[in-house]
C-alpha cells in the first residue's frame, strides 16, 4: 500500500474555491427556501414570472423525505468541496451523498405536481448543469485519491 502522498497541486485549490461558492449558491437557495425568506421568494417569482402563492405552495407541500434529499444533497456537496480544501479523501463520500440527495430530490420532482410556471427548459438546464457539476467533482476527486493528493 502507498502512503506516500503528493504535494498539492494548484487545481484542487480551484476546483476546490470555484466549487464551494457554486455549492454555496444552492445552500443559500435551500436557506432562503426553508426558513421562507418571502424578499428572496418574491425575487424567485418575479425571476419566473409567476405569483408569490404558487412558489409557496410548491415548496410548501414537499413531502419530508424529498426536504432532507434537498438538504443531504446540498449540504453534502458543500461538505465535499470542504473537505477537497482540506484534502480529505472524504470528499468522495460527502459527494456520493450529494448526488444520492440529488436523484432522490429529481425524482421528487419528476413525480410531484410541478406547476406548469416552474417546468421549464432553463430549469431543466439548470438541472442537468448542477448534475454535471457534480459528477465532474466526484470524477476529480477520485483522480485526486488515486494521485495521493487526498488523503
Amino acid at each position: 500500500m502507498n502512503t506516500q502522498t503528493s504535494s498539492t497541486p494548484w487545481h484542487l485549490w480551484a476546483v476546490g474555491l470555484v466549487t464551494l461558492l457554486w455549492h454555496a449558491g444552492g445552500a443559500f437557495d435551500y436557506a432562503m427556501t426553508q426558513t421562507r425568506n418571502m424578499d428572496y421568494l418574491q425575487m424567485a417569482a418575479d425571476e419566473a414570472d409567476v405569483p408569490l402563492a404558487v412558489i409557496l405552495e410548491y415548496f410548501t407541500d414537499w413531502p419530508v423525505w424529498a426536504d432532507a434529499a434537498w438538504a443531504f444533497g446540498v449540504w453534502g456537496a458543500v461538505a465535499g468541496s470542504l473537505l477537497l480544501l482540506l484534502r480529505s479523501r472524504f470528499a468522495l463520500p460527502a459527494f456520493y451523498v450529494s448526488i444520492a440527495g440529488l436523484a432522490l430530490t429529481t425524482v421528487h420532482t419528476l413525480t410531484s405536481d410541478l406547476p406548469d410556471a416552474l417546468n421549464t427548459p432553463s430549469m431543466w438546464g439548470f438541472s442537468a448543469i448542477v448534475v454535471i457539476v457534480l459528477l465532474a467533482v466526484i470524477y476529480y476527486s477520485k483522480r485526486m485519491i488515486a494521485a495521493g493528493v487526498l488523503r
